[in-house]
């Protein structure tokens, strides 16, 4: 049921942008995604407005962002990033909080902390997905399924493209990466279809193998840390009908992460 809900949403957006006549065509799309650290760059300073003047100066049509706090702390000013991020780049917007907690506070929006993806396009699905995670808001955590693994619907010129946002377990252990990576798999439909996010995991980890035999990485160099970087550990990725003509990793100290950017042709679409 959910796939006929899409199709007709797509078809609906399709029929709004191209005339009844067309075919979809190969379409570019430049995509960033970015490790946001809260909005606290690598000086330890809190400066969302330079979060996304480095977003701004890339000139996305779809971002994925990791590190998002919406009303979550003291840190962040318990401002709601991902709208005030919105806002700030005049793109739409989909959160997908990996924790929703209770307010500090009787009467205080709720504390939320997660992934997020913005677009200058239209998002006609979006869903937020639950994959394997262990907590770090529990004192004795185990995997556990769990939400933040965000999908929107892109529309470009007639062309539906998934776009899937994450950010995998940061521990040594790659147990639960393991299990997050089968996870998504799962998840995701047919192409053409992006898989953007924080895998905290080189490409050489055997825990992502699984995805290298479905997703191709935007070829890019060291993301972390964003001073001097020595680790390849964010990425762009996509499915079969998507080509790669150029991708970077600008130099920014916004957040303890550089961004990823890559301009992508998409070469075969479907509706739904």
């Amino acid at each position: 049921m959910r796939r006929i809900g899409v199709l007709v949403l797509v078809l609906l957006s399709f029929f709004a942008v191209a005339p009844a006549s067309a075919a979809p065509r190969p379409v570019t799309l430049r995509v960033l995604s970015y490790n946001i650290h809260t909005g606290i760059g690598s000086d330890g300073v809190l400066d969302l407005e330079r979060t996304a003047g480095t977003i701004r100066a890339a000139h996305p049509d779809v971002v994925a962002l990791q590190e998002v706090d919406v009303h979550w702390a003291e840190r962040s000013e318990f401002r709601d990033q991902a709208h005030a991020l919105a806002r700030l780049l005049r793109m739409r917007v989909f959160f997908a909080p990996i924790y929703d907690l209770d307010p500090l506070t009787p009467g205080a929006p709720r504390r939320q902390y997660g992934v997020a993806i913005l677009s200058r396009l239209p998002m006609p699905h979006t869903e937020n997905h639950e994959i394997t995670r262990l907590s770090t808001q529990e004192p004795n955590p185990v995997p556990a399924p769990a939400p933040g693994f965000a999908e929107a619907v892109v529309v470009a010129r007639g062309v539906a493209v998934h776009v899937y946002a994450t950010h995998l377990d940061y521990r040594p252990d790659p147990a639960v990466r393991a299990a997050q990576v089968a996870d998504m798999l799962r998840i995701m439909g047919p192409g053409p279809a992006l898989l953007l996010g924080d895998f905290n995991a080189t490409p050489d980890a055997p825990e992502l193998a699984p995805l290298w035999r479905k997703l191709t990485p935007a070829p890019t160099g060291p993301t972390y840390p964003a001073g001097v970087p020595a680790q390849r550990i964010d990425y762009v990725t996509f499915s079969t009908g998507i080509h790669v003509r150029s991708a970077t990793v600008p130099a920014t100290l916004a957040s303890d992460h550089r961004p990823v950017v890559a301009s992508l042709v998409v070469t075969s679409g479907y509706l739904g």
